[in-house]
């Protein structure tokens, strides 16, 4: 643990270095930018025409987006890898782990098996005709794999699909929403990404025009939310969660920052909500969820439900209420409320972070509006057709009666067991480190 301390401490100490170095950097070009002299100018002439772009000639909204995520403390500890292995023994530790995102598998957690046995005989399907494929997967997995690579185009993994996911796919992951709501879902309102964040910042594109449309965010928040807003050129309104009921959510305090918002000229457009929590993990209660709708609606804003983590809850008197199925439970629809709702196959009890799964279900948009965002999927084509995959997996798993029901049943017990061990854990950890 020392050493530990003694690496951390390291790794700050020179982050703040280079920090330093960087920002007297920075003002030194920023004052000659903004008082030139005739030899700086014309050694800015002559860097400029040599290389055709510096930090003072990129694209603002670039410099003004940050993500901590994969910041300044990871760059350096990659620099620190790449030392540790051209000459093992630099350093006082032999090792570095990477626990600045949620990358499950990257730290020793194993994927569902039923999963990857689709995965793999979609991406090699000639296997499928072979006898001894019988005894080496699941019946249901080569069932599901025939069946998934009859929806595919061409039968192949590597070939384009539609823009919005390809349809068979679409239809499965619809139906495991109605399932999960008890509220029929429309495949035509899916699409498929690759993972939860470009959704993201397809909405981000559709909503903001300039820095004058604000879109409400949570405060503590996943800085995908804030990175994106600077990227699109649009203001981030913060509201604050409240730490003292559990970081629970109060429609007093997100009007209280709307008016503020709209004081300062801005148009706040959209209410990014995040539940189960990223970072502080609190589960909102039903009636908070439906003061919320109704906020949303009271004000014309889109709400922006990220609900990545909904598996993700470790206590018995908590459970997950997608906001659609509250809004449906209020007695509106499609015409009542714009929504969107986001999923990842990286967070759950699956962990396939690197597969690049995800979607977003859309509602509540009018016809013209729903093509622009099939526009703006089209640029980018089509999302990876391995992550369109697990996500129909992820919303349609093995049931009762299965051939591989009971082991999909014990993994998936096992790393939501162990995952709440550690939440556990980290909470009486957290806590004595406060003094609570």
């Amino acid at each position: 643990m020392q050493k530990y301390a003694r690496v951390t401490a390291s790794l700050i100490t020179d982050l703040l270095r280079r920090r330093s170095r960087q920002s007297s950097r920075l003002l030194s070009s920023t004052h000659i930018l903004d008082h030139p002299s005739s030899s700086s100018s014309s050694s800015l002439m002559s860097s400029s025409s040599t290389h055709p772009l510096s930090v003072a000639t990129i694209n603002d909204k670039v410099l003004k987006c940050e993500y901590a995520v994969r910041g300044e403390i990871v760059t350096l500890a990659q620099k620190l890898q790449e030392e540790l292995s051209a000459k093992p023994g630099l350093h006082p530790f032999d090792e570095i782990l990477y626990c600045n995102i949620g990358n499950p598998q990257s730290l020793g957690q194993q994927p569902i098996t039923f999963f990857r046995e689709v995965l793999a005989l979609c991406d090699h399907p000639a296997i499928l005709d072979r006898s001894e494929t019988q005894g080496l997967f699941s019946t249901d997995a080569i069932a599901r794999a025939w069946q998934i690579l009859d929806q595919i185009p061409g039968r192949a993994t590597g070939a384009y699909s539609h823009s919005q996911g390809i349809k068979g796919l679409r239809d499965t992951i619809a139906a495991g929403i109605e399932e999960r709501d008890g509220y029929p879902a429309d495949p035509n309102d899916i699409f498929l990404t690759d993972g939860a964040s470009p959704a993201v910042h397809m909405m981000m594109q559709l909503l903001i025009r300039s820095e004058g449309d604000g879109i409400l965010c949570p405060i503590p928040q996943y800085p995908l939310y804030s990175a994106s807003i600077a990227l699109h050129g649009g203001t981030l309104v913060p509201y604050y969660l409240d730490e003292a009921t559990g970081w629970g959510l109060e429609t007093s305090e997100l009007k209280k920052q709307l008016e503020a918002a709209k004081s300062k000229g801005i148009n706040v457009r959209a209410l990014v909500v995040i539940n189960p929590g990223n970072p502080t993990g609190q589960v909102l209660a039903e009636d908070n969820q439906r003061q919320i709708v109704e906020f949303c609606k009271q004000e014309g804003l889109v709400l922006l439900a990220d609900e990545v983590y909904q598996e993700n809850i470790y206590v018995p008197d908590k459970k997950f209420h997608s906001f659609k199925k509250i809004s449906r439970s209020m007695g509106y629809g499609n015409e009542d409320i714009a929504l969107v709702s986001f999923q990842s196959v990286s967070k759950g009890y699956y962990g396939e972070c690197g597969k690049r799964g995800g979607y977003m279900e859309v509602t509540g948009f009018s016809p013209e509006i729903r093509e622009q965002i099939y526009k703006v999927a089209s640029v980018n084509l089509c999302s990876n057709i391995s992550g369109q995959i697990l996500a129909s997996l992820v919303m349609n798993p093995p049931k009762v009666g299965d051939e591989s029901f009971e082991s999909y049943s014990a993994e998936k017990d096992g790393i939501l067991s162990s995952l709440a061990r550690r939440a556990k854990v980290s909470k009486l950890t957290h806590n004595q480190f406060l003094g609570w």
